[in-house]
């Protein structure tokens, strides 16, 4: 039981450090000109099909007596995944980092936690505490100084955060979440295509936002998600969405050292806060 606690432990932060990098590439990529976004998401969800393809034939989970196990991959799985990917990579062309995070992640909670608690998950007082810290760090990370966002952007990042939270909900139920992922990655591929037909990029891509895209793609979401896809079995739709709430304190911490940000008290006294909040917030609720 230990042993798999620690496994479930080890994909969740795997997963959660993937998706602030996928955050602090996507705003790299995007900020210095390198590619559009359309063409971003479309080698973004490429590279991570081919990612999970490969993981998926290596990893295939052997038949049991009951039948072979269900991939769980379906085409409104892959919507939801499709409508994060290409909202997120057009709402970071205007909005800040700091905000752009606060409205991803905090829709995903929201949409998370309404969910759990629709099926019936209760929060105890110690959860609703941490859920308030994390949040009230969160805002105090991104709120000083920040100028109110373009309202289209803002609105297709909330989208996002639906979505994500949509696409997280979805594979709870997963019994072979590498497999799972790699269908539902393989089946936004005609949806990306529509979307380069649509809205094709202005200027040619460059080779430094090929690679960003490719390793967005690949790494930080091909790799993540199915990492995230089994951490998600062994926890509640209220832990996966407080757990989230630790992404942008980790993409603004890949900033400060990728991206040679300046480090603030502000920083370290909301990370602190959103970090002690999810503590609170995963403690198991008493019997």
């Amino acid at each position: 039981m230990q042993s798999l606690r620690t496994k479930s432990a080890g994909f969740t932060l795997a997963a959660l450090i993937g998706f602030a990098a996928n955050s602090v590439l996507c705003r790299l990529a995007l900020a210095q000109g390198s590619i559009d976004p359309a063409s971003f998401t479309a080698v973004r969800l490429a590279s991570g099909a081919c990612m999970l393809a490969i993981l998926a034939r290596l990893m295939a989970p052997k038949p049991t007596a009951a039948g072979p196990a269900r991939q769980g991959a379906s085409w409104s799985s892959a919507l939801a995944l499709f409508v994060y990917a290409a909202a997120f990579s057009f709402a970071y062309v205007q909005l800040p980092a700091g905000t752009g995070a606060l409205i991803l992640f905090g829709l995903v909670q929201l949409t998370m936690v309404s969910w759990g608690l629709l099926r019936g998950e209760r929060l105890g007082v110690l959860q609703c505490i941490g859920f308030a810290l994390a949040i009230g760090g969160l805002v105090g990370l991104t709120a000083p100084g920040v100028s109110a966002p373009e309202p289209m952007a803002a609105l297709t990042m909330c989208l996002a955060g639906v979505a994500w939270g949509v696409y997280s909900i979805r594979g709870m139920g997963s019994l072979n979440p590498i497999g799972a992922n790699a269908g539902n990655f393989a089946r936004t591929l005609p949806m990306a295509a529509a979307l380069l037909l649509l809205m094709p990029g202005s200027k040619p891509m460059q080779a430094s936002g090929f690679w960003l895209a490719l390793a967005s793609g690949a790494l930080a979401s091909g790799l993540a998600y199915s990492l995230w896809y089994a951490a998600l079995r062994s926890l509640r739709s209220t832990q996966a969405a407080a757990l989230q709430l630790s992404v942008p304190v980790l993409a603004v911490l890949g900033g400060v050292l990728l991206l040679e940000e300046a480090i603030e008290t502000r920083l370290l006294l909301a990370g602190a806060a959103i970090l002690c909040g999810v503590a609170l917030a995963v403690r198991p609720s008493p019997e």
